[in-house]
């Protein structure tokens, strides 16, 4: 690996960590493109460093509110939506972990997060039409499960993480600036938990060690400032505009990677 694929992948994590089109999707679909063989759990690690940091500081009032007071409904939710992904994690770890390494199922994925995000956008409007939004304080503990199953579902590479979470959020009735909000703060347990299971594992093997170099250091700064920019643009988006643009684009890819898994073997 060299440099300026370090910052295309850093550009594509912090563009798909909030983005709803697969970050994991789209690492597992260049390191196919560029042929990129060696160990880069180390480097995909810090990819994720880079965007944890750019979602804590645009909500850093989120999370001081929480901190300052964190026995509070918003705190008991995040735990609950934390959950499902978590025992996702444990019991299927094995075929998450070969589906990253093979890609097998990137094709299918890329249209699962399509579906998901025309079923959100269809439900957003119907709602707005009729009953209305919910509003943060109208939350309850199983709009916060359903939102954790479908980031569970989220799980394999080119199912969008947030897609699915603000998906969730969207059938559940909740007011859109929130949803996106929320999906947000449950990236931050999300990324934290996969740091430590990451980085447990790579003090095992040494990598760590002797890990860090210039194309981590770039791809993690990289995917930081892009994952700022990612972070308001989206919240933006999910606020004034529609997810279906976002649709088109993991519609196209997924038929794409489908024909090569298929037919052409050009990547796969």
């Amino acid at each position: 690996m060299n440099i300026l694929i370090a910052i295309v992948l850093g550009i594509v994590q912090g563009l798909g960590e909030f983005l709803p089109i697969s970050s994991s999707g789209h690492l597992v679909l260049l390191q196919k493109v560029f042929g990129i063989s060696e160990q880069t759990l180390f480097f995909d690690t810090m990819l994720h460093v880079g965007t944890l940091f750019a979602v804590v500081v645009v909500l850093w009032n989120d999370i001081m509110a929480i901190l300052r007071r964190p026995i509070q409904p918003l705190t008991g939710f995040l735990i609950i939506a934390t959950i499902p992904a978590v025992f996702a994690a444990l019991v299927f770890g094995d075929q998450i972990e070969h589906a990253f390494n093979t890609g097998q199922f990137l094709g299918v994925s890329f249209l699962i997060t399509t579906i998901l995000l025309c079923t959100a956008e269809f439900l957003s409007r119907r709602i707005s039409n009729t009953k209305g939004y919910k509003k943060a304080a109208e939350m309850n503990w199983l709009d916060a499960l359903i939102i954790g199953i479908f980031q569970a579902i989220a799980i394999p590479p080119g199912i969008s993480r947030s897609g699915a979470t603000i998906s969730g959020a969207l059938s559940r009735r909740l007011d859109r600036d929130f949803a996106a909000r929320f999906s947000f703060l449950l990236s931050i347990p999300v990324i934290l938990g996969a740091l430590v299971l990451n980085l447990k594992d790579l003090a095992k093997s040494g990598t760590a060690a002797a890990g860090i170099g210039a194309e981590v250091i770039t791809g993690t700064l990289t995917a930081a400032i892009v994952g700022f920019f990612a972070v308001k643009l989206m919240l933006k988006i999910v606020r004034e505009r529609s997810l279906i643009g976002f649709a088109i684009y993991t519609a196209v890819l997924g038929v794409l990677i489908l024909i090569d898994q298929f037919v052409t073997h050009l990547v796969f």
